[in-house]
Parts: C-alpha cells; sequence; structure tokens
C-alpha cells in the first residue's frame, strides 16, 4: 500500500513536470511570433485607401473635395460583422468608396459630437462634406437607428453613396 501511493506521488510529480514544461515552451513560442500589423482596412475592402484617424480623414477630403465616409464598428458586434461581409460583396459600393470617397473606419468614437447625431450604436455609417458638414440629412432606413446599416440594406447605402457625389457637384 505504502509502495502504491509512493509511485502515484512520483507518476504526479511527473506529469506536472511535463505539463509546467509544456507551457513553458508554449509561452516561450508566443514571444517569437511577431503580431502582424493591422490593416486600416480591418476587414472592409483591401483595395481602398483607408485613413487612419478621423482628423486625417477630414484634411484630405477638404484637399480632395471627395467626401468623408466614416463607418463606426466594433470587432466583437455581430451586426457590424454581417455589415463588413455585405459592404465587402457589394462590388459597386467597392469601387465608389475606392473611387470616390475618403474612407474611415472606426472601432474608437471620435471627439465630434456630429458623429452621432441620434447616439452611440453600432454600426452606423455617417457621410461628411468638405465643408466639414456631418450630412445628417442622409439616413438609412431605421427611424430609431437613422444611420444604421443592415446587410440586406446595400442597395439603399449605394443609392446614399450616389446621393451624396451628386451633392457634391451640385453644392461644391
Amino acid at each position: 500500500m505504502l509502495l502504491l501511493h509512493a509511485v502515484k506521488e512520483v507518476m504526479l510529480r511527473w506529469v506536472l513536470f511535463a505539463l509546467f514544461l509544456g507551457i513553458c515552451a508554449s509561452a516561450g513560442e508566443q514571444k517569437k511570433r511577431k503580431p502582424q500589423p493591422q490593416s486600416l482596412s480591418r476587414g472592409w475592402g483591401n483595395s481602398i485607401n483607408w485613413v487612419q484617424s478621423y482628423e486625417e480623414g477630414l484634411s484630405q477630403m477638404v484637399k480632395s473635395q471627395k467626401p468623408l465616409m466614416v463607418i463606426h464598428h466594433r470587432v466583437d458586434c455581430p451586426h457590424s460583422e454581417a455589415l463588413k461581409k455585405a459592404f465587402i460583396a457589394a462590388k459597386s459600393i467597392q469601387k465608389m468608396a475606392k473611387e470616390d470617397f475618403i474612407m474611415l473606419n472606426l472601432l474608437e468614437e471620435t471627439t465630434d459630437k456630429n458623429m452621432a447625431p441620434d447616439g452611440f450604436y453600432y454600426p452606423r455609417i455617417l457621410f461628411v462634406d468638405p465643408s466639414r458638414t456631418a450630412r445628417t440629412d442622409i439616413v438609412g432606413k431605421y427611424s430609431n437607428r437613422k444611420y444604421s446599416y443592415e446587410p440586406g440594406d446595400m442597395a439603399h447605402l449605394a443609392k446614399n453613396m450616389k446621393k451624396v457625389k451628386a451633392l457634391m457637384h451640385t453644392e461644391f
């Protein structure tokens, strides 16, 4: 009986030692891997030239006289992820985003209170014109979340993008 207890204790020590060794090796392997830099597209379209910040977007917008499209989203939000997939699949939206807009997708809120005219929710898309005016008249389909779009709303988003483009020719 005493011998059996001693064998169990030795085996337990070996198991704990092997577990400790495995954890240490895993930690060392993780240190060797260098994190890949996050693309500014964050999965919203790699062929689009994305700006890094709201301030950079405003600056480029004024220089280029193209409107700024701001996508507010969250990585852990299923609605944001679903919208992203639909946004990528919509070729006409990708083309307009690439050619006719200064594009910004934000994971953090801006300090500009005009970027949340009806509240802080995700996802939401707002447009800013070269006079630095948030176009609160360009809305989605939902009265309780005016700037929200769902995956089935890509035709409406494309229509709004065309409307913003048209306003640039008539107002500026």
